[in-house]
């Protein structure tokens, strides 16, 4: 299957001409299209609410439009927390889930009125120190340690994460103890979130989750008595990177859940507990591109071509080894019969965004589109080798072009320096 930009060769020299590449452009209509899919496939629950993972894409107008089609925010820093606040976002309409957290940071947390989701157990007094009191409304992270293993595919490998090496969560018991003690305290309402594994190319995995999630809180309301009044699913749905794969169908995702819900929760006479989830790579990525320009041709023991993009703005090809597809942009039909490693200017030798990758023939001033870059994309960037992160562009609906995030200048990167 064809990965096909939502721009066109045409739209993006276009747009070149008042924004230089490398920019990151991201599509309005899509980004509404699979917002309102998520809210219709989960239709079913009355208290449905997707927080989006502010971490994947943190630019307040792709907030704002994530907003208006509902959807509340998930965040994990203050700063995270600041911007939500600046886009009007406050309240029950933030999911405050953090780990090793400052105290400053729950404070604030607090002061917006945000729901709470403690990653530890040693948080309970710690939270209750540092604001004082524990809230009506609070949540707690879940991690059920072994090993979570899933027979689908994951970027070409089997779904398998590690929650037992990971850092977040608490043990069963620990889950347990804490409901009473927070129960004890004063919490009325309880929520529990719980992340198995990233990125999954499966309609299983949230039906999965699900099922381990809703036993458990029927088990929690029967030994603590304390009312479970929503269970978030966090992330963890994935994105068909490779052309090879098959997209995850949120509808029949959505269904999977509701059979769950339907076959534990409601015999429990739990049927008015709410279903969250934080899908930001499965709500932006594909609604991402990076545009990038070719500078160079390198003929040595490969052949490499160099693009004006580097892994200061798309670092997953470097750290993960990610595959991320390209389009050579108005050579869509023309044969992949050459092979490139398609690199950046950083001085380290995994700033590459294609190993060996067949592509058409590729000359110097050609425009590349790189896909799914919508999440984790700008977001992971940095300034090695003193590189500058690129622009912000939205293509709204209309077809037009609103800067929204300008491109970074020498004087921003010497701005915090004391000389």
């Amino acid at each position: 299957m064809k990965k096909i930009p939502f721009a066109t060769k045409a739209q993006l020299e276009d747009i070149c001409k008042e924004y230089p590449t490398p920019f990151h452009l991201y599509d309005e209509a899509g980004i509404r299209a699979t917002a309102r899919a998520v809210y219709k496939a989960f239709s079913w629950n009355p208290g449905f609410r997707e927080y989006f993972a502010v971490k994947a894409t943190p630019t307040p107008r792709i907030l704002n439009i994530l907003h208006e089609e509902g959807c509340g925010m998930d965040c994990s820093s203050l700063t995270e927390l600041m911007m939500c606040q600046r886009c009007g976002i406050v309240g029950k309409e933030i999911m405050f889930s953090s780990n090793d957290t400052p105290a400053e940071e729950f404070a604030f947390a607090d002061e917006l009125g945000a729901i709470i989701n403690l990653d530890d157990f040693t948080h309970i007094d710690y939270l209750e120190k540092t604001i004082g009191k524990i809230p009506e409304t609070i949540s707690c992270r879940f991690n059920p340690g072994g090993v979570f293993q899933l027979g689908e595919s994951k970027e070409g490998f089997q779904v398998m994460d590690n929650p037992g090496d990971a850092k977040y969560g608490m043990t069963r018991d620990q889950l347990f103890e804490a409901f009473r003690i927070l129960k004890a305290k004063g919490a009325k309402r309880f929520g529990i979130h719980s992340f198995l594994a990233s990125n999954t190319i499966s309609n299983d995995y949230y039906p999965a989750l699900a099922g381990q999630l809703f036993q458990l809180a029927v088990e929690l309301e029967r030994e603590t008595g304390a009312k479970v009044a929503f269970i978030n699913l966090s992330g963890g749905v994935g994105v068909d990177y490779r052309p090879d794969q098959e997209a995850n169908d949120i509808y029949a995702i959505g269904e999977g859940v509701r059979q769950q819900y339907e076959k534990i929760l409601v015999p429990a006479g739990m049927d008015d507990v709410a279903i969250y989830t934080e899908m930001g790579r499965f709500m932006l990525a594909p609604n991402g591109h990076l545009v990038t320009r070719v500078l160079h041709e390198k003929h040595t023991y490969k052949e490499y071509i160099g693009v004006d993009a580097c892994a200061a703005n798309l670092m997953r090809p470097a750290i993960y080894g990610a595959y991320h597809h390209i389009t050579v942009m108005g050579k869509e039909n023309q044969p992949c019969d050459h092979k490139y490693d398609v690199v950046g200017s950083l001085c380290e030798n995994s700033d590459k965004f294609a190993v060996d990758r067949m592509l058409p023939k590729v000359e110097i001033g050609d425009l590349m589109v790189i896909h799914d870059t919508g999440a984790h994309g700008f977001s992971m960037g940095y300034n090695y080798n003193g590189r500058l992160r690129s622009a912000e562009l939205l293509l709204r609906e209309d077809g037009s072009v609103e800067l929204m995030r300008r491109a970074e200048t020498p004087d921003d990167y010497f701005a915090t320096l004391v000389w």
